[in-house]
């Protein structure tokens, strides 16, 4: 069953119909013999009649097609008019693409139309039997041929809304998965971009917190280390967020680069952190590999803070296009007598390994030989980098 027509689609398919049988009903009508007695009252009152059933019958064809179709077949032997509801109750059951039904109809259609032919007397005689035979096949034939043209165009239609309907879903389905990859993306740089800051102001508010012996001029200096970091996370976080927002020109905040990691070895020798950094790369790495070197430094200098308070941290960052990026983070372990601030161990490591993993690279971490802790990455730089 296909969809439901609506009123006006109905309308004039029934008034089709009824106009194609009143012209089949006008031949005989023509050619009727002034004294054709109780037939022509037929014609004029009984044939009109059958055909008004015929046409209430076919508003349901598409809930009954093969019914339907056969019922009306059988009654239009008795009305010339009713061949036009008949005709359409064939050429419904065609587009229904089941050949069997619609053979078996349309062969119907073929005998009742010879059987109407010579249901009224003509004046000049009835028509030759081979005439009436193929006229009626070809008007058969015509009514099918249209009936299962419709039907194709009517599935590849359905089948066009479908591939649509697929096509939407899919498409809504990939930008859901754009959006959730983009917020992990989000999530990993909040991460990488405030732990650095945020550790620091936890550790030097936990020192003013846990000593109360130091002198007025350290307690001013580790003050103003707080607001300034706090005041730096701040804006890092306003950058970080700042990728929701399609900003006028398109383009999206500034990413770190290589260049930035010596900022980072000079921000946390000015909070009390013992760090040389070791510049040996050659060339400009691309700009995913440097990205992940400056979110490794990062990560392992606020690890360094947390756990490693009073050590010394040498930074190393190496390598040159076609030998790869390698990047070393090593502290020395905490100092004797230095116990910083106690601070809760985050995923900061797993979200590094995924990162340097997306790029290519390799990463290996662990406590190291002589003491202290070591992080270690190897990032691919192809040649021509």
């Amino acid at each position: 069953m296909g969809e439901a027509l609506r009123p006006w689609q109905q309308a004039w398919r029934l008034l089709a119909a009824a106009v194609i049988g009143v012209l089949i009903w006008m031949v005989p009508a023509s050619q009727l013999p002034a004294s054709a007695g109780p037939i022509g009252e037929w014609l004029l009152i009984g044939d009109p009649l059958v055909a008004i059933g015929c046409l209430v019958a076919v508003a349901w064809r598409r809930r009954y097609p093969l019914t339907v179709a056969t019922a009306v077949t059988i009654a239009s032997t008795a009305s010339s008019v009713a061949s036009g509801p008949a005709l359409l109750a064939l050429g419904s059951l065609a587009t229904r693409r089941r050949p069997v039904h619609t053979a078996l109809v349309a062969v119907m259609s073929v005998v009742t139309g010879v059987m109407t032919n010579r249901l009224y007397p003509h004046r000049d005689g009835p028509d030759p039997l081979w005439f009436a035979c193929v006229s009626a096949a070809l008007v058969v034939g015509i009514v099918v041929a249209v009936g299962v043209a419709v039907g194709a165009r009517r599935e590849e239609l359905r089948s066009l809304r479908q591939r649509a309907r697929i096509a939407e879903r899919e498409q809504a389905a990939r930008a859901t998965e754009a959006r959730i990859l983009e917020r992990h993306r989000i999530a990993r740089e909040m991460h990488d971009v405030l732990a650095h800051r945020v550790s620091r102001v936890a550790m030097q508010a936990g020192v003013l917190g846990h000593r109360d012996d130091l002198p007025p001029d350290q307690v001013a200096v580790l003050a103003r280390g707080i607001a300034d970091g706090s005041h730096r996370a701040l804006e890092e976080l306003r950058d970080v967020l700042g990728v929701l927002r399609a900003s006028p020109d398109g383009r999206e905040p500034p990413q770190p680069s290589l260049a930035g990691i010596a900022e980072l070895a000079a921000d946390a020798r000015a909070h009390g952190t013992d760090v040389t950094y070791t510049a040996a790369a050659t060339g400009e790495p691309p700009e995913v590999v440097a990205r992940t070197a400056y979110r490794i430094v990062q990560e392992g200098l606020t690890n360094a803070g947390k756990h490693a308070p009073g050590g010394r941290v040498r930074v190393t960052v190496s390598g040159a296009a076609g030998d790869g990026l390698r990047v070393t983070v090593a502290d020395s372990g905490p100092a004797a007598g230095v116990a910083g601030p106690p601070v809760a161990s985050g995923y900061g490591l797993l979200g590094l390994a995924e990162r340097v993993s997306l790029a290519g690279g390799e990463i290996s971490h662990g406590p190291a030989p002589g003491g202290g802790f070591v992080l270690d990455a190897e990032l691919p730089w192809e040649g021509g980098g």
